[in-house]
């Protein structure tokens, strides 16, 4: 998955399909290690939300994993509540 999402900021960066800004963000994000890249996934800022608007992501997980994933936290936010 992460090397689907590096190709694709490269895809981004080579024909400037994205701000570079956006591109070279989402570069530094896919260098750190997986727990510190999860943290800034889940991250509730203007600059993660902002970033989030161009996902390298996009399309990496089929649909329905998609949504199990959504109802597993948003199950979990109820519960923390």
């Amino acid at each position: 998955m992460l090397s689907r999402a590096r190709a694709r900021v490269e895809r981004w960066l080579e024909n400037a399909e994205v701000h570079e800004e956006y591109a070279r963000a989402w570069l530094e994000l896919l260098e750190r290690p997986v727990e510190s890249l999860c943290d800034e996934l889940v991250r509730d800022d203007e600059r993660m939300r902002t970033l989030r608007t161009a996902t390298p992501f996009a399309g990496v997980v089929d649909p329905r994993t998609r949504w199990r994933i959504w109802r597993e936290v948003r199950e979990a936010s109820d519960e923390a509540r």
